[in-house]
């Protein structure tokens, strides 16, 4: 029996359709769309395509996309200062500064300077601090995609036994807090786990979000679980081809899962969706 696959793509589809029609209700309140402000500095090729990627979905949904690019050897300093100027600009309703920043730049310093209500990715301190107590903030947008993606698969999730696989703060943590505010009873893993397949064999919901390409063995599953595969990773095959690859082990995985997502279109979808979906929620605080 193989695994029932989790389309990303669609159930990314009907969120932006749900925000697209949120976004005409703020319109008719207001009078003018929510703004979403998107800083890219340098021209990284991979931020620069995600960077455009969230541009198109966001006029999509009828939002104002702005998009600041800055040199990369733009100063900290000056940074600061368009951070504070889209704070102050009340027609900006939600800051995105893409990330990796460069070395001379302290990212941890720009987002503690976002105005934590502007903050649609869920990374500062206060909105981390507040998911972590369960009061109501901008949640990280890739786990809170991965929370429906585990939600339309499994429905109520008191009680079951999660796994999530990686603690970055960007991922692994608020993943991990989502699923207990579900009452999931959760353990949080890493690359210096001790029998991690262990852990996994008990696990009806996986979340893999560690960085290492087939990490996750198929063998190592319980029978029937639900399996979300957050990894993105670049490897070159036999035939010399590139070709990207999830931290779990694809092929081993299918017959033994119970739902899995593929690499790509699992995963990455809804984390631009849920971008628009905090952006609206930013928005409607604001009106």
């Amino acid at each position: 029996m193989s695994a029932i696959l989790i389309d990303g793509k669609a159930r990314a589809a009907r969120l932006r359709a749900e925000v697209a029609l949120g976004v005409a209700e703020i319109v008719s309140v207001r009078g003018r769309a929510p703004g979403l402000a998107v800083v890219l500095v340098g021209e990284d090729p991979a931020s620069s395509v995600y960077v455009r990627n969230k541009g198109v979905a966001t006029r999509e949904a009828g939002m104002v996309s702005v998009e600041h690019k800055l040199p990369a050897d733009v100063g900290e300093d000056a940074l600061l200062a368009l951070v504070a100027t889209l704070n102050a600009d009340d027609a900006v309703d939600g800051i995105l500064v893409q990330l990796p920043l460069p070395r001379h730049i302290d990212a941890d310093k720009v987002i503690a300077a976002l105005d934590p209500a502007k903050d649609v990715d869920g990374f500062h301190p206060v909105n981390a601090g507040r998911l972590m107590i369960g009061q109501p903030a901008l949640v990280p947008c890739t786990p809170k995609g991965c929370l429906m993606l585990i939600e339309e698969a499994l429905g109520d999730l008191s009680g079951r036994e999660a796994l999530v696989i990686g603690r970055s703060s960007i991922v692994g943590k608020p993943m991990a807090a989502l699923l207990t505010a579900k009452s999931a009873t959760v353990t949080v893993a890493h690359s210096r786990t001790r029998d991690l397949a262990g852990h996994v064999a008990r696990a009806e919901i996986v979340v893999a979000a560690v960085g290492i390409p087939a990490m996750v063995q198929g063998e190592w599953l319980r029978p029937g679980a639900c399996v979300i595969d957050v990894g993105i990773n670049r490897v070159v095959g036999a035939d010399g081809k590139g070709r990207l690859v999830g931290d779990v082990d694809f092929a081993s995985a299918l017959p033994r899962a119970g739902w899995i997502t593929p690499v790509p279109g699992g995963v990455g979808p809804m984390t631009i969706a849920c971008l628009l979906a905090n952006t609206l929620q930013a928005a409607r605080a604001r009106a």
